[in-house]
């Protein structure tokens, strides 16, 4: 699992490479906690490089809106496959992120 932050200007491009697992998460949670304090940005997570999401890869996501949201940021979930977008359908997480 790779997990690049790029900042550009008002946004954050968050970009997913590999499976987000339960043995992923612990290295990508490390990698996005400076985007918990962003203010005022639009952070967005660039998944067309991610092949697959766990519950663990869920909740830092809901993480990253939570935070998000108490600061003021907007989050934008980019490139979804067709498996992860059936996952975000059925958890229900489609309707908590404005998906491109």
């Amino acid at each position: 699992m790779k997990t690049t932050i790029q900042p550009n200007g008002d946004q954050v491009i968050v970009s997913f490479a590999g499976r987000l697992d339960t043995a992923a998460a612990v290295e990508t949670t490390e990698a996005v906690t400076p985007l918990l304090e962003a203010q005022n940005k639009e952070i967005i997570l660039d998944c067309k490089d991610l092949e697959y999401i766990s519950s663990s890869g869920l909740r830092i996501f809901l993480s990253i809106r939570k935070e998000a949201a108490a600061h003021n940021s907007k989050v934008i979930v980019r490139d979804i496959n067709a498996d992860i977008r059936q996952v975000f359908m059925m958890t229900g997480f489609i309707s908590l992120f404005e998906i491109q």
